[in-house]
């Protein structure tokens, strides 16, 4: 510390610092993101891996750069709080007219919970309050490009709005495009007035992009108001750009920006007034997942904790143990009015477990940084979270205290807990079957299968393939979400069964023959999925072929030759077959078995 720079001098500097801190790290986040582009029109898919695992690692690098530099700003006055005071003030100061001034107050928070290890909330040298809705005060609006639309011209103004969006690549075909996505849209109109009816089409200015797909994000607004998700999907081929699906409902909607798929890439000069606008086409999502599908995780968990902390202020039931079977690796629980569940890791695990808690967190941070492909859940990283006991089931707080001490402590009125992962909470899918009415429960059954299909698509296996560890969706969508087994495809060795020799090898109880650590035998699995014979039967007509060595080994061969295998956010129905003489063929989500559109 220098001694000689007052301290209104030396707060100024620090508040600088960390906006320009900010700023610096947003700058890269946005560089990073504007490869997309180029990544698409080539269709350099592996790099564009890359890029998202770089930009998802850019904040807790520019993070903890900022704390050395502050730290070494302030010497031995780093944890001076009156000094914070007005380092927090001056800071407030700086960012009054941004847009997006909610970005750099989460990140001033990163800033000063490294520094003073903060349990809970510290109001004093951090910006989150719980009752604070931010979103709700943003006056910028995002800024759209419009069309004006007519029956008569509609057609010619479809051909101006995809060739306002055009790529360097070109269009594969564009009229076969323009005439898909006319059919399309009169479609979805067709019962609600017809074209005739349409005012506007109105898209935002910026293109967005998840893993190999382009989507014009926008609304349909009628002349009476009313108002309609415009979704267009673009996939980039060998001969150009082509419109690959058309997503007008609000569920198809929703899937895409869900909380079970890979980060969106889209370069936007201010983000809040984007989600307000997003919220406009989908008005059931969470302020928190839009905030987190746009790649800005933090503020994701920031917005989390202001709704979660809302709720539990203004609510009184307990916390409960989360329905389903008990976890050996995770004590799971929940509020049972609000729809997360907190799943804390135990201190050991019970046979026939053979992870540490250290395989458990890398697993967690492989699902973080990977594409998801619809199939995983995102799960939120959260440290030295505060509640009052009271509000746990007393079961509950003694499992927390007994069974997962080296993370959970009380402190006074308070449970304090170290470390925790925050999810959505799913019905699990063993309790949901038997619930279920008999067509759900088939459905379930099949996308249970689908589920499996499509993370063996992502190179994920999931190691542990019963029913409880899947969970559903209120779409009805079959999600993982228990990661201590899961791993890559191409690092596990996948056999046939050998056959019995003898009476007394089939009589075994135990493998007669030699297992190695990642060996895995798939037609073991149907011991373990714990079907009904009914839905068994459902299973294998859909999906036997997982049952099999060959459908791994097959992945797997795939993999390891670099082949991208698609799983995308839409159903093959809504799908652009390829125009005439086109050289591709129609590549519906890859592998898809289910047996409804």
């Amino acid at each position: 510390m220098n001694d000689a720079i007052p301290d209104s001098a030396l707060a100024q500097e620090c508040a600088r610092a960390i906006r320009d801190g900010f700023t610096g790290y947003n700058e890269e986040f946005r560089a990073i993101t504007r490869r997309a582009r180029t990544r698409f029109e080539t269709r350099d898919w592996h790099n564009s891996r890359l890029d998202q695992v770089e930009r998802i690692e850019l904040y807790d690098l520019w993070v903890t750069k900022l704390v050395d530099r502050i730290q070494q700003k302030l010497g031995d006055r780093e944890h001076d709080r009156s000094l914070w005071r007005v380092i927090k003030a001056d800071f407030v100061e700086l960012i009054q007219d941004y847009v997006d001034r909610e970005f750099t107050k989460t990140y001033f928070s990163s800033i000063t919970r490294r520094i003073f290890h903060t349990i809970g909330v510290d109001r004093e040298v951090e910006f989150v309050d719980v009752e604070d809705r931010p979103i709700d005060a943003i006056g910028k609006e995002a800024s759209l490009k419009p069309y004006k639309m007519s029956a008569d011209e509609f057609t010619t103004t479809v051909r101006t709005m995809l060739e306002d969006f055009a790529f360097d690549s070109g269009w594969e075909d564009l009229e076969y495009s323009i005439r898909f996505l006319v059919g399309q849209i009169r479609v979805h109109w067709r019962p609600i007035g017809g074209l005739e009816a349409l005012d506007r089409i109105e898209f935002l200015e910026t293109v967005f992009y998840q893993n190999t797909r382009a989507y014009l994000v926008g609304r349909a607004v009628g002349h009476e108001g009313r108002n309609e998700p415009l979704v267009i999907a673009l996939c980039s081929t060998s001969e150009g750009v082509a419109v690959d699906a058309v997503l007008t409902r609000r569920s198809d909607v929703s899937i895409l920006f869900g909380f079970t798929r890979s980060y969106i890439h889209a370069d936007l000069e201010t983000v809040a007034d984007v989600v307000v606008f997003l919220r406009s086409i989908i008005p059931g999502k969470p302020v928190a997942e839009v905030f987190t599908v746009l790649g800005r995780a933090k503020q994701g968990k920031t917005e989390r904790y202001r709704s979660f902390g809302r709720h539990l202020a203004h609510s009184t039931d307990r916390f409960q143990t989360a329905p389903g079977d008990k976890g050996m690796v995770m004590a799971v629980f929940t509020l049972p009015s609000y729809d997360i569940v907190f799943k804390v890791i135990r201190d050991h695990f019970a046979y026939p477990k053979t992870v540490v808690r250290r395989d458990v967190l890398d697993k967690y941070q492989l699902v973080f940084k990977r594409d998801r492909a619809g199939r995983l859940v995102d799960a939120q990283e959260f440290r030295l979270l505060r509640f009052r006991s009271d509000r746990f089931d007393p079961p509950l707080l003694e499992e927390l205290l007994g069974e997962c001490s080296e993370t959970c402590r009380v402190e006074g009125q308070n449970l304090v807990i170290e470390h925790v992962y925050i999810e959505r909470r799913l019905s699990p899918l063993n309790l949901y079957l038997r619930e279920a009415p008999p067509e759900d429960a088939r459905l379930a059954v099949i996308d249970y299968g689908q589920a499996i299909r499509d993370l063996a698509l992502s190179n994920i296996f999931p190691g542990d393939l019963l029913l409880k560890n899947f969970g559903v969706t209120r779409h009805g969508r079959v999600i993982f979400y228990d990661y201590d087994e899961l791993c890559l495809v191409t690092d596990c060795h996948f056999r046939d069964l050998p056959k019995a020799r003898t009476m007394e090898e089939e009589m075994q109880s135990e493998a007669w023959f030699y297992v190695g650590e990642n060996d895995v035998f798939p037609e073991q699995f149907i011991s373990f999925l714990g079907l009904d014979p009914q839905h068994l039967e459902i299973f294998l007509e859909a999906h036997g072929d997982l049952l099999t060595a060959d459908f791994w080994r097959g992945m797997k061969k795939r993999h390891k030759a670099g082949e991208i295998l698609e799983v995308l956010p839409y159903r093959r129905s809504l799908m652009a077959p390829p125009p005439p003489g086109s050289r591709r063929r129609l590549k519906a989500p890859d592998g898809d078995r289910r047996h409804h559109p």
